[in-house]
């Protein structure tokens, strides 16, 4: 998932009695055990006999003595659900497999369903190196003027989809989807900006929980720029604690001893690829592929080892693995070839938040963030400067998100999460009425499937049975 992770918030609720409009499923096989489905749903929910488009859906049968349908998102936004459920054996137990047909769905404007497209994959490659971190007029002149073409060109290729790619949209179409699957309720497992399709829901359809699981949550109540900001910090607060363990086992690549001295050598060298790009075969490695680049083996502990080599080779003037990450994470194949996940992350994130209109906010927001995250910080807040120019007006408002009269809803945090901090989970399971907080002492983006025996079995218990743990537990730290 990109580094615009992270999206903003509300809506209104349905009117009581409202009914979801989705077809009935005809299911083929399309590899292994998986069958795949279209569900036609209205392009927009308020006018129902209108156009229609198609959302791309995908299952794996449950294995067993079956519950009903677990619904999965694996975040972004932007991030295909298609994908994430064919990865169903590694994303989900052994014991929820059995019980549940995992489905996955592209939530519209994604992949295969309805997907925003704006720019060719040559003028994609250019978009992704602008230099993002503007040091002077003539540098924010240049962002400014790339930013309202991107804008202009989603306007050109996708205009009629942009104002309903929204997580209100996708919520609606996440009901119309279970109900089509025969569920009465919800089951659902979403991660990242999956935990705000999944607060969504919740707050429109509260009497339709089940059980939702969400699992690295993002704070509906607080502005995209408040969003960003945290974003940074949790970046920073992650390569600290990565820091502090190749220091502790002697493999950095670093000078310094401390991670204040890894922090400020990383920092230097990001800067000095905005003036001195690295090479990685005929590409350069600008400051803001490098900045992905960087940041992209921090999503998993995991993905330690592979940063300290990253690393080392940059400082030796090889950008090859920094500029292999980076395409990792904005969905760049070996043939230059791009999915929609970057186009779709910012269609989705500038319907959903208002954005300052004005660059000078950006600007200052910036500023503000680098003196917290001075890595990460400034990148991460221009890189919503498209949403100033967006075309299609904003769809909700912040606000806390509270889905009164739902069933129990388990909200799970990792403390060291580099992209959606720890603060945020504890924010959202307090504005749910019936939300319930299960934190975990770990490393990397999401807790489930992520090594801790004890959030593996409190998120399987609770799917299965609907027994949540106790409000406010914490799971220790594995080594």
């Amino acid at each position: 998932m990109r580094v615009v992770v992270v999206v903003v918030l509300l809506v209104s609720g349905c009117a009581p009695g409202e009914q979801s409009v989705g077809d009935g499923l005809e299911w083929s096989g399309c590899g292994g055990e998986f069958e795949c489905t279209r569900l036609a749903v209205p392009l927009d929910h308020d006018e129902p006999h209108g156009e229609r488009i198609e959302i791309g859906v995908i299952r794996l049968p449950a294995g067993g003595d079956r519950i009903g349908s677990l619904v999965i998102n694996p975040g972004g936004p932007g991030g295909s659900g298609i994908a994430y459920a064919r990865a169903a054996r590694s994303v989900v137990s052994d014991e929820v497999r059995e019980r549940f047909d995992i489905v996955g769905f592209d939530p519209r404007g994604v992949g295969e369903s309805a997907p925003v497209e704006c720019l060719s994959d040559e003028r994609l490659d250019v978009f992704l190196a602008l230099d993002a971190t503007p040091d002077d007029p003539e540098e924010r002149a240049v962002l400014e003027r790339a930013s309202r073409e991107f804008a202009e060109a989603c306007q050109a290729e996708s205009g009629h989809l942009l104002p309903h790619v929204g997580t209100v949209d996708a919520a609606r179409d996440m009901d119309a989807l279970r109900e089509a699957l025969g569920d009465q309720k919800l089951t659902y497992l979403g991660m990242s900006y999956g935990t705000f399709l999944g607060a969504v829901y919740a707050d429109m359809f509260p009497s339709r929980v089940r059980a939702l699981v969400l699992d690295g949550a993002l704070d509906p109540s607080i502005s995209r720029l408040q969003l960003n900001i945290g974003q940074a910090n949790g970046f920073e607060i992650a390569f600290r604690a990565y820091a502090e363990t190749c220091l502790a086992e002697g493999t950095c690549p670093f000078r310094s001893h401390d991670p204040d001295g890894a922090l400020a050598e990383l920092t230097d060298l990001l800067r000095r690829t905005d003036t001195q790009p690295l090479r990685a075969g005929d590409r350069q490695v600008t400051e803001a592929l490098a900045t992905l680049g960087a940041l992209t083996p921090l999503y998993n502990r995991t993905g330690w080892p592979a940063l300290t080599e990253t690393l080392r080779q940059a400082m030796n003037g090889d950008g090859t693995l920094l500029l292999h990450n980076a395409d990792e994470l904005v969905g760049r194949d070996d043939d230059g070839h791009y999915s929609n996940q970057t186009e779709a992350n910012l269609a989705i994130n500038c319907v959903d938040s208002p954005y300052p209109r004005s660059t000078s906010a950006y600007a200052t927001a910036a500023t503000k963030a680098a003196e917290k995250s001075p890595a990460f910080g400034p990148y991460i807040m221009w890189s919503s400067l498209p949403c100033a120019y967006w075309p299609a007006p904003p769809t909700l408002q912040n606000r806390p998100l509270t889905a009164k009269g739902a069933a129990p809803i388990l909200v799970v945090g990792t403390k060291r999460d580099p992209a959606t901090p720890y603060a945020w989970s504890e924010a959202l399971a307090d504005q749910l009425q019936s939300g319930v907080l299960l934190g975990f002492d770990g490393d990397g983006h999401t807790a489930y499937l992520n090594g801790s025996t004890c959030v593996d079995d409190a998120v399987d218990r609770y799917l299965l049975t609907g027994t949540v743990p106790e409000n406010g537990a914490i799971c220790p730290r594995i080594n």
